[in-house]
């Protein structure tokens, strides 16, 4: 266990000294900016006052605010996502240049735990400043507001499973091809393109009429990373409401699991 919490914190200092760390900081620190503006010089309940969402009047106590968490929380969830994974693509291919993987391997170390380490040390580099701008959008929402509810700050665990989520896909991609570019690609076009429509197969299937492109929408969809659906459970448990289904983390949960597994066992097999 020691070992892994060492490469995790060389991981982290590895964010650091490739600026990585400083540009999520930076990049978050803008936004603070943006919205500190935001709030400072409109009116930002009477301005969310009258939204809808799909047509509905938001439920609750506050819907102005509920509709400014939204506001907040979609586009966060979308961007803040497309930077973790821009930015944490090379974690896994720099590791394995010639000269890195040597000095790794020529330590007391295994391969798992080199693995869980790179794996505890990405997702903590993202949980860090996703948390710093997620707690500096709950003070501005707690202050201007008036609204201190706990369950906005847990956005930030969330966007942090995702990551996890898309991240444990990335090391498998990155320890077969060694190509960071290809575990960004493959990684947006889960998180952009599969997921988004794996989650409508429903609707898509009526249009269709056709039970094996029903049946192939569904296999896809219990193997293809969920972050579509877990945005939706972002969203719920930002705004303090009842999660409908556990179906997407438990899924989740165990695709993480099995992309590290088989990431190790991949690792495993190579010679470097």
């Amino acid at each position: 266990m020691n070992n892994v919490w060492t490469i995790s914190k060389l991981t982290f200092r590895e964010a650091f000294s490739r600026k990585i760390f400083l540009f999520f900081a930076g990049i978050s620190t803008f936004l603070l900016l943006v919205f500190l503006a935001v709030f400072l010089f409109t009116d930002v309940a009477a301005l969310f006052g009258s939204v809808k969402i799909n047509g509905k009047e938001l439920s609750g106590s506050n819907p102005a605010v509920a509709a400014i968490k939204l506001f907040i929380l979609n586009p966060l969830y979308g961007f803040g996502l497309f930077l973790a994974i821009f930015s944490s693509a090379s974690f896994i291919p720099h590791m394995l240049e010639k000269g890195n993987i040597d000095l790794l391997l020529s330590k007391p170390i295994s391969r798992r735990q080199l693995i869980l380490g790179k794996f505890f040390g990405g997702v903590a580099v993202v949980f860090v400043n996703v948390f710093y701008l997620v707690f500096g959008l709950w003070l501005m929402i707690g202050y201007g507001l008036g609204d201190w509810s706990v369950d906005f700050l847990l956005a930030s665990l969330v966007i942090t499973f995702v990551f996890a989520l898309l991240y444990s896909l990335m090391i498998l991609l990155g320890i077969v091809s060694r190509s960071s570019v290809l575990a960004m690609m493959i990684s947006y076009l889960v998180f952009l393109i599969l997921s988004p429509v794996l989650s409508s197969r429903e609707i898509i299937s009526t249009f269709l009429n056709s039970e094996i492109f029903s049946a192939v929408m569904n296999f896809f969809y219990y193997v293809v990373p969920q972050t579509s659906d877990l945005g939706s459970i972002l969203n719920s448990i930002a705004l303090g409401n009842p999660i409908e289904s556990y179906s997407p983390i438990i899924v989740s949960l165990a695709f993480i699991v099995a992309a590290i597994e088989f990431s190790v066992f991949v690792f495993s097999k190579k010679d470097y």
